[in-house]
């Protein structure tokens, strides 16, 4: 276990912290974070709209009319259709700021960018029809949201370095000094937008002369779909969640590391089920956002929630009891540094094996779960990963009993595996203690 934690220390620890300054990821992070708060108001909507009860919408109908649910669903269109839009003009801003360059201009780019990389047409097919058309002068709006999720990215950063390097370089328009700063801030991205738009422009109409026609088509086909793959299976799952933990081993926020990467993945996941359950289909998708948020990291990363309560509980030692007092408001609610830093669990060869063996083993439960139907798959609702546990399993199913009843199941998991590495634990602590009265 020395040695174990003497490798982390000198050859992991270096390389993930470097990957955890790394300025595209964080850019990556925090622009998408920026869709989280409408994408939770638009899934209130959505709970609202599909409650499991028997009978619920003949009631609705009989109260609001025949045409509750898509009146209802507005709002749940106006957030999560438009994420691509959000998310590529977050990336920007914030790949922006790291480069100390105007971040509103450079998200104005991008969202340019995306815009002109977008076909202008749909199909459509008309009532009685059996072929669809295509009808022009409008922008897809599946591909403004989940499925246009790739391309919003990765033009926001290259619109941005595009942006940043002819600022820095100082090929601008500069206007005298009398005119004001908002003016003067327009005509110095002039140039760059230009030059933005040109490449993208042209990119544009040499994918148009091939068999991928659009840039969302390649980007779908040569990355978002591998990667979607790999990241919705099991093997997937479970190597993200153990990086996540090893990563919070060393002291570093893992989550935040591995989410900059598989995140727009799995949000992506989320969504798909979201289409699925408003257009009646089954559920494609069970590795989501949700299952890691609500059903894996229960207390936090580590699934420490149960920890928390043996050491509020069953504690000998004077410093396990105080701890548990600690970290129990903020576990419920799924923060767990005050566990993390306090126990510690970082670089403590001990608690390290339960806190990656716990995730590893809900990750488990939970897809096997899933995919035999004991437990319903996550309804595409972003409940937010402060919810407590057994009300979160419950809103991420869209209000399914069974989805508390999965995560009751984890816990009793976690329970299991960390319970004799937590005996062992306070056992160490108390003789301290009793070492230290003496």
């Amino acid at each position: 276990m020395a040695k174990f934690t003497q490798v982390l220390e000198e050859k992991f620890m270096p390389i993930a912290g470097k990957i955890a300054g790394q300025k595209h990821l964080q850019a990556l992070r925090d622009g998408i974070i920026l869709t989280m708060p409408l994408i939770i108001i638009g899934s209130i909507f959505l709970i609202i709209g599909f409650l499991p009860f028997k009978g619920y919408p003949e009631f609705m109908a009989g109260i609001f009319g025949d045409a509750w649910l898509t009146k209802l669903l507005y709002p749940v269109t106006a957030t999560f259709d438009i994420m691509a839009l959000i998310a590529g003009f977050g990336i920007a801003y914030r790949l922006a700021e790291h480069y100390k360059v105007d971040a509103l201009n450079a998200g104005a780019i991008s969202v340019a960018a995306f815009v002109l990389a977008t076909p202008y047409f749909t199909m459509f097919t008309p009532e009685g029809a059996s072929e669809a058309v295509q009808v022009g002068g409008v922008l897809p709006i599946a591909l403004l949201g989940s499925k246009g999720l790739f391309v919003a990215m990765i033009l926001a950063m290259v619109s941005t370095e595009i942006y940043r390097f002819i600022i820095q370089k100082n090929i601008v328009i500069k206007m005298p000094d009398g005119v004001p700063p908002s003016v003067s801030k327009s005509f110095i991205a002039l140039f760059p937008a230009f030059i933005v738009i040109l490449v993208v422009w042209l990119i544009r109409l040499l994918i148009e002369n091939t068999s991928f026609e659009t840039l969302h088509n390649v980007v779908g086909q040569l990355l978002q779909e591998p990667l979607g793959a790999l990241g919705g299976s099991l093997i997937g799952a479970l190597i993200a969640v153990f990086f996540v933990q090893l990563l919070w081993s060393t002291g570093l926020h893992g989550a935040s590391i591995v989410g900059g990467v598989m995140g727009p993945i799995w949000l992506a996941a989320t969504d798909a089920n979201r289409v699925a359950l408003t257009a009646g289909n089954e559920l494609p998708n069970v590795v989501t956002q949700q299952f890691f948020d609500i059903f894996i990291y229960m207390g936090g990363s580590g699934a420490t929630f149960t920890f928390a309560l043996m050491m509020m509980f069953m504690a000998k030692s004077q410093h396990s009891k105080t701890l548990g007092r600690l970290a129990i408001g903020p576990g419920i609610f799924n923060i767990n540094e005050p566990i993390t830093f306090g126990a510690p669990i970082v670089a403590n060869p001990l608690l390290i094996v339960p806190f990656i063996l716990a995730p590893l083993a809900l990750t488990i439960t939970t897809y096997i779960g899933m995919t035999t139907g004991f437990a319903p798959k996550t309804a595409g609702v972003a409940v937010p990963w402060t919810t407590p546990p057994i009300i979160g399993g419950y809103l991420a199913t869209g209000g399914n009993f069974r989805g508390a009843l999965m995560q009751l199941i984890n816990l009793a998991v976690s329970f299991a595996i960390y319970y004799p590495f937590f005996r062992m634990w306070d056992k160490q602590n108390y003789k301290v203690e009793q070492g230290a009265e003496k």
